[in-house]
Order: structure tokens, then C-alpha cells, then sequence
């Protein structure tokens, strides 16, 4: 089967950070003139999550308590696809990592679903669409 996966995926959507201090994250990408577009917390993960953006770019913050701390600590980047099932289908078919099942978090006005996927270099790769 043809790979299809630029059919369905139509930019980046975030990059996810994890902090250990969501205020001064905050304030840090405020000062370089991001906005907080939406914050809510993930109760399945007891997490504080805040969705940073500045034009076209969106940071994923979300305080975990275990920021590495280090050069090169964002832990992913999130692809926007128009239909998570199908990238999914997609992403079986071409034999990638998949290290998480389609999953559903309730963000944004009707929730997201995204899955996981490693490359070659042990990064994550999400794919993610709004609901």
C-alpha cells in the first residue's frame, strides 16, 4: 500500500515540554512573547498542562515533576493528522514503533486522540488530532 501519512498530516501541532515548575515556565515563555491559549490539568496523570503559542508554534508544557533539566530535554513533537485511525492503520502497515495505543485525553473544546510513535534515534513522535 502507497504510504499516505502526507495526506493526513498537515503540520506540526506541538512540541511537548515537561517542567517542573509550570508558573515560571510560564512566565519565561510569556516574557518571550507566547501566549497561554489553553491550561487545564490531565487528571489521568495528575499533571498541570498549559498550551503555550506564538504565531504558528505551539509548546505543550505540562509539569511532571521529572524535567530532566539538561540540553535537549522536549520530549516530543506532535504532528497534526486529520484522522488518527487511519495514520494509525498508517503506522502498523509500515511496521513503526508504536509505543502507545490510540489515547484520549479531554483538551481543547471536545478532547484529542493521539498515539506514539519512537524513531530511529529513540525520539517521540505523536501523532494528534482535535477532536
Amino acid at each position: 500500500m502507497e504510504n499516505n501519512f502526507k495526506q493526513l498530516i498537515t503540520g506540526l501541532q506541538h512540541i511537548g515540554l515537561p517542567t517542573n515548575d509550570m508558573a515560571a515556565t510560564i512566565t519565561f515563555y510569556e516574557t518571550l512573547g507566547f501566549r497561554t491559549v489553553y491550561q487545564t490539568v490531565n487528571e489521568k496523570a495528575d499533571e498541570k498542562v498549559a498550551f503555550l503559542r506564538l504565531g504558528d508554534l505551539t509548546i505543550e508544557a505540562y509539569e511532571n515533576k521529572q524535567a530532566a533539566l539538561v540540553h535537549g530535554a522536549w520530549d516530543h513533537i506532535a504532528l497534526n493528522v486529520t484522522d488518527i485511525e487511519a495514520a494509525f492503520r498508517l503506522a502498523k502497515e509500515n511496521k513503526l514503533d508504536i509505543s502507545e495505543e490510540i489515547q484520549f485525553l479531554p483538551f481543547w473544546d471536545n478532547g484529542v486522540k493521539f498515539f506514539i510513535v519512537i524513531g530511529p534515534n529513540k525520539e517521540k513522535v505523536e501523532f494528534n488530532q482535535y477532536l
